[in-house]
């Protein structure tokens, strides 16, 4: 089958074959379309490729293709860190054994072998999963609603407000995705014996806490994770944007995929750092919580002390989130241009005029 054929039978609504890949085209392109500007879908270019595609920014199939990409770049991200991610956990419930990360992994590979080091992978992959797919879709939907909300001039203005927003929004309800994965998880991991994984995890952890467990740390969830996801979207948006002014001498849309795609790691980790810092008491709440039956915020507070909830564990957590995110932002940018739309950043949040 010849490359036209394959082309017609593609909807012409997600390519177009004009060049994009200089400014002044991309200038052309949108001028072109001015006239619709009042519709909610625009075209926005791509990053340079030899194609020369464009694909249509904020309909379904964006959306469709946010959610994938968010997807797997927090299951498979999450899921490879599953060894530093159950050390944390049990440092934190049980410090006294636990005493740093040598140990703590020396401890595991005498007691539970090389397979242990992985276990509770099976809820970290599907809980991740779900919670990405719901993190950077729905960042991605509520930047633009906000952004439409603010209209132009307000939506350069007040670009932070709309990049927190529209985070903290999406995180809401990507952590009701994951509190269930995420309660069998730390049980799991902290408490040997108790099931091999998800598949029996679950079904122990409902009979012995009720369905209702499932969602116990919910509230510490969103403590953790809300003000984690705020500063992980807002500062990553804000640092790619100074990167691009201050640090790269070419503007974006003449930037390699790979100078782009290494930008995205370098503001993903920077952000990182930042993220672990904010959400790392309430990340001890979630792990307490989530191990001893009945427990409540007031007996985490009067076990590990105000000092001990912002501290412990957060040297391996700094290193843990910012690889992670930064692992997470290549990710998700990398399927963003196989699929022809431009990396998140370094430029205002787009708004209908």
């Amino acid at each position: 089958m010849a490359f036209s054929d394959i082309e017609s039978l593609i909807p012409s609504y997600l390519y177009s074959t004009t060049s994009v890949n200089s400014s002044k085209n991309f200038s052309t392109t949108l001028d072109n379309h001015h006239g619709n500007m009042d519709q909610k879908n625009f075209l926005i270019a791509a990053p340079k490729e030899g194609s020369g595609y464009k694909v249509e920014m904020y309909t379904p199939a964006f959306y469709a293709a946010s959610t994938i990409g968010g997807s797997l770049s927090c299951c498979l991200t999450h899921t490879a860190v599953t060894p530093l991610d159950l050390i944390k956990c049990n440092m934190q419930i049980d410090p006294a054994k636990f005493k740093s990360i040598s140990s703590g992994f020396g401890i595991l590979l005498k007691e539970q072998g090389i397979r242990g080091l992985f276990r509770g992978w099976a809820p970290t992959f599907l809980g991740y999963s779900a919670q990405g797919a719901c993190k950077y879709g729905f960042y991605e939907y509520f930047k633009k609603y906000y952004s439409d909300l603010a209209g132009a001039e307000n939506a350069v203005k007040y670009k932070t407000l709309i990049y927190l927003a529209g985070s903290s929004s999406a995180e809401v309800i990507a952590d009701v995705a994951l509190c269930p994965f995420e309660a069998v998880k730390v049980r799991v991991q902290t408490q040997p014996g108790f099931a091999r994984g998800l598949s029996d995890g679950l079904p122990k952890f409902v009979k012995v806490e009720g369905a209702a467990g499932l969602y116990k740390g919910i509230v510490p969830l969103w403590g953790r994770q809300i003000p984690y996801t705020m500063m992980k979207f807002a500062s990553f948006e804000t640092i790619v944007e100074q990167l691009y002014k201050h640090a790269i001498p070419t503007p974006k849309d003449q930037c390699s995929n790979t100078t782009q795609l290494g930008v995205s790691f370098a503001g993903g980790y920077l952000a990182g750092i930042l993220c672990a810092v904010v959400s790392h008491p309430a990340d001890n709440l979630v792990s307490f919580l989530n191990n001893a039956k009945g427990a409540t915020v007031g007996d985490a507070v009067n076990k590990l002390g105000v000092w001990g909830l912002c501290t412990r564990g957060l040297p391996l957590r700094i290193f843990m989130i910012g690889t992670l995110t930064g692992a997470q932002w290549g990710i998700y940018d990398s399927f963003k241009v196989f699929v022809c739309l431009p990396t998140t950043g370094g430029a205002p949040p787009p708004a209908q005029k």
